[in-house]
C-alpha cells in the first residue's frame, strides 16, 4: 500500500523551532506511531503581494502538470515491467527510495537559487518538466514504431492463409519455374479441399496433372501448389477465382527470405534496446520529476 503524506504549513509566529516541538507534542498526543517530518523550506525572494497572488495561480497549474507527468512515467514503468516480465522495483530519487527522499529533502540552491524571484523558479521548474514530457513522448513513439513493426510482421506470419506471409512455409522444392512451367499457390478454403483436389486439373488447359500438392493448412484454409503451362496461368488464375479458389502472387527468392531473416532479427534486437533504454530512463526521470516536484511544493 503506498504511503500517504499531508503537508501542513503553519505560522512560525516567534520560533520555528519552539513552533515544530508543539506541533510534536500535539501529534503524539493525539495520534498512534504517526511519524512526523520536518520540511525544510529555505528562505525565499517572496516579492510583494501582488506578485505572489498573481503567482499562486501559476503555481497550481505547474503542480497539476508536474504530477500529470510523474504519472505519466510511472504508468509508462508498469507497463514496461510488465511487457519485459521485470519484477517491479522501488521508484527512487538519487538512488534513494521515494519515501525515504521525501521525508529527508533538502532543496538544492545549484539548481534552484535562493536568490532568484520566485516566478523565475516556477519557470525553471516547469519548463524542466515539460522538456521531460517531451522526451518521454519522442522515446515512448520510436518505440512503439518498432513495436507496430513487429506486431505487422506477426500478422502476416500468424495470421490466415488467405493474408499470412508464404515465405516460410514454401520449400525451394515445392515451386517450378521455367521457360514453358510455372507454380502457382492456391488457398483453398478447407470445406472446398475435395472441390479442388478434383476440379483443378479441368481449371484450365496445360495443367499438370496430379501436380497439385497440399504445404499447409490452418483453422480456414488449405495451402496448395499447382503447376501448369506459364502462357495459361491467367486462365487458370481466373477459373480459380469464379470457384472460390484464391490464387496468391508467390516468389521464391532465397535472398529475400533471409532478407526477411535479418529484418525480423533487428527489429526484435531494436525492440528489446528500445525497451531497456526507455525504462532506464523512465527510472530516472521519475526521480527527476519527484525531485522538482519538491522544489516546486517548497515554493
Amino acid at each position: 500500500m503506498a504511503s500517504r503524506y499531508w503537508v501542513v504549513s503553519l505560522p512560525a509566529q516567534n520560533s520555528a523551532s519552539s513552533l515544530w516541538n508543539r506541533l510534536q507534542e500535539q501529534i503524539s498526543k493525539h495520534s498512534f506511531d504517526t511519524p512526523l517530518y520536518r520540511f525544510n523550506i529555505p528562505n525565499l525572494r517572496v516579492g510583494t503581494l501582488d506578485s505572489l497572488l498573481s503567482l499562486s495561480d501559476d503555481l497550481l497549474k505547474s503542480n497539476n502538470f508536474v504530477e500529470g507527468v510523474s504519472h505519466k512515467i510511472r504508468r509508462q514503468i508498469e507497463e514496461l515491467e510488465r511487457v519485459s516480465g521485470v519484477e517491479s522495483s522501488a521508484l527512487t530519487v538519487d538512488g534513494v527510495p521515494v519515501d525515504s527522499y521525501l521525508t529527508r529533502f533538502v532543496w538544492d540552491e545549484a539548481k534552484y537559487p535562493t536568490m532568484s524571484p520566485l516566478k523565475e523558479i516556477v519557470d525553471s521548474i516547469h519548463g524542466q518538466v515539460a522538456k521531460i514530457e517531451d522526451d518521454l513522448k519522442v522515446r515512448v513513439a520510436e518505440y512503439n514504431n518498432v513495436r507496430s513493426q513487429l506486431n505487422a510482421i506477426n500478422r502476416k506470419q500468424s495470421g490466415s492463409l488467405a493474408v499470412r506471409d508464404l515465405s516460410g512455409l514454401v520449400k525451394p522444392e515445392d515451386i517450378i519455374i521455367s521457360e514453358h512451367l510455372v507454380t502457382l499457390l492456391a488457398i483453398v478454403p478447407k470445406y472446398s479441399q475435395k472441390d479442388w483436389l478434383s476440379s483443378y486439373e479441368t481449371l484450365t488447359n496445360y495443367v499438370v496433372p496430379r501436380s497439385s500438392k497440399k504445404l499447409f493448412e490452418d483453422n480456414e484454409y488449405a495451402l496448395y501448389t499447382v503447376t501448369l503451362f506459364n502462357r495459361v496461368a491467367d486462365n487458370f488464375r481466373t477459373s480459380a477465382r469464379e470457384k472460390g479458389f484464391q490464387i496468391r502472387d508467390f516468389e521464391y527468392s532465397s535472398e529475400a527470405q533471409e532478407s526477411r531473416k535479418q529484418e525480423l532479427e533487428k527489429l526484435v534486437q531494436d525492440q528489446e534496446n528500445l525497451r531497456g533504454s526507455l525504462l532506464q530512463w523512465c527510472y530516472t526521470s521519475y526521480g527527476e520529476v519527484i525531485f522538482v516536484s519538491l522544489n516546486l511544493l517548497s515554493s
